[in-house]
């Protein structure tokens, strides 16, 4: 069982993570800690474990002004410790061997349930269309996304996530290849100022129990 600390912690981390959008410009994270950040991002759930997200960290100052107008001239583009594009590899599935093969030696596959992953992975996967593999790398890349966010605030950090921007003009200025999937931008750094308040729907307006409100 979970410890009553440890669970007030995970509140305390959901509760107080904010979409920010001012950042104190002097505040600087470590490559070794946004390192730190992307791991815990990487151990959020994926189909069939395939792990199709990819991360784009920008953290120069002169690639964050090239970002700025691309980005809608949002200013925490500018302001913000780096900016973190989430990008999903069209030909995730081709990992797939690695990923099993990596399973099995650790002792989490027989060689029978690899065998029969890798077959899923390069044949069900890699023929499936367009439609669903955009599908699966959106959803797949946005539970990475959220799971970046919370580490991030439980480090101390704030977070935007972005999806307002060219997505077309920044693959082309910053030669993104063309089997990466542009998903959004997240900015990460320290609040200069509070998030806007906002507000959440009540639970009777989104939850239905066993059958779906009209």
């Amino acid at each position: 069982m979970m410890s009553m600390l440890a669970i007030q912690d995970f509140h305390t981390v959901v509760r107080e993570r904010h979409s920010v959008r001012h950042y104190d410009p002097s505040v600087k994270i470590s490559r070794e800690e946004m390192e730190e950040i992307l791991k815990d991002a990487t151990l959020a759930p994926s189909s069939s474990n395939l792990q199709p997200w990819r991360f784009l960290v920008i953290d120069d100052q002169a690639l964050k002004e090239k970002l700025h107008p691309i980005a809608n001239n949002q200013q925490q583009v500018l302001d913000a410790s780096a900016i973190i594009a989430v990008l999903g590899d069209l030909r995730w599935y081709e990992q797939g061997e690695k990923i099993y093969n990596m399973s099995f030696e650790a002792g989490f596959m027989t060689e029978e349930i690899k065998e029969r992953f890798i077959q899923v992975a390069s044949n069900g996967y890699a023929n499936m269309s367009d439609e669903v593999k955009n599908s699966i790398i959106d959803v797949d890349a946005g539970l990475a996304s959220m799971q970046l966010m919370l580490s991030a605030k439980a480090r101390g950090y704030d977070t935007v996530p972005m999806g307002g921007y060219n997505k077309e003009q920044f693959v082309e200025e910053f030669n993104i290849p063309e089997h990466y999937r542009s998903v959004m931008l997240i900015a990460v750094g320290k609040a200069a100022s509070p998030a806007r308040p906002t507000v959440r729907l009540p639970l009777e307006d989104v939850i239905s129990w066993n059958e779906m409100k009209s």
